[in-house]
């Protein structure tokens, strides 16, 4: 069972849920998703194991071949290559790395080379595996990192995804293939604005998915009515707890805090197993 956590806006505790989900449940995978800015290892006693550099594929011009015809650039879609009068410009951020220009150049003068972006590491925990990675400073292409980081996916254990926060790209990479989708949100007026959005976005994946309302007790109703009124399953509303967020700034899980939550992620792992093949 692949588990995703994922947030419309930043800030709201999805990475608190995400390491409770997988310190509440045997055998469990916790993949940090959440690559430029991870952090799930800071709640857990990390060893690290082995690591890999990832590199994507970008193109590199032969200009004894080129003669700056411009379909490279015209088959570009996300206007990586320009091509001038005796040269042709690369942006490497703007790259995708889908081997268009390579394929399709009628003189053979492209080819690929390799630019690294990341690293991912496999960490060994008393209770889990944790799987984590970092994208290089400087870069803006997450979605090969995550993709590099799910190929670790073992469907043998209870999968947890840390996903990014928003619902751009890296995000939909992160939640795409789970069986279920966790989306934490709070009261307030940008939590129910992101938790819209975050909501459209698993729907058109066509993920099922429940809601968790953290700090619950600090701003309005209007997120539970939300919940009500598009019929959509709310599996827990954590209240705010002065002794968790202390905790949480030490470094601390919120299952280790307070040891009710591990009974009540639990559940929520059951009813949740449940709902999938029921489904």
């Amino acid at each position: 069972m692949v588990i995703s956590v994922a947030s419309g806006k930043g800030g709201t505790g999805k990475t608190t849920i995400a390491t409770s989900l997988a310190l509440s449940t045997d055998n469990a995978q916790l993949l940090d998703c959440d690559v430029e800015e991870p952090n799930a290892h800071i709640f857990l006693r990390t060893e690290l194991d082995k690591s890999e550099l990832v590199s994507t594929p970008i193109p590199e011009i032969d200009y004894t071949r080129c003669d700056f015809c411009g379909e490279c650039a015209k088959i570009c879609a996300y206007n990586a290559l320009a091509v001038l009068k005796d040269r042709v410009l690369l942006f490497p951020h703007l790259c995708h790395g889908c081997g268009g220009c390579t394929l399709l150049c009628p003189q053979k003068a492209m080819r690929e080379t390799s630019k690294e972006i990341g690293i991912v590491e496999e960490f060994r925990t008393p209770e889990m595996q944790l799987i984590r990675g970092t994208l290089n400073v400087g870069e803006v292409m997450a979605p090969p990192l995550v993709r590099a980081v799910k190929k670790y996916i073992d469907t043998e254990k209870t999968v947890v995804v840390d996903a990014p926060p928003g619902t751009s790209c890296p995000m939909i990479e992160a939640v795409r293939g789970s069986d279920y989708c966790v989306l934490v949100t709070e009261p307030t007026p940008f939590g129910l604005n992101d938790l819209i959005l975050a909501v459209e976005v698993v729907r058109k994946l066509r993920i099922p998915f429940g809601v968790v309302i953290n700090r619950a007790d600090l701003g309005d109703e209007k997120v539970e009515e939300y919940c009500r009124n598009e019929n959509i399953r709310v599996l827990m509303s954590i209240p705010f707890d002065r002794k968790i967020a202390v905790a949480y700034s030490k470094g601390i899980s919120l299952v280790e805090t307070d040891e009710a939550y591990q009974a009540h992620f639990r559940k929520m792992l059951e009813s949740t197993e449940r709902y999938i093949h029921e489904g």
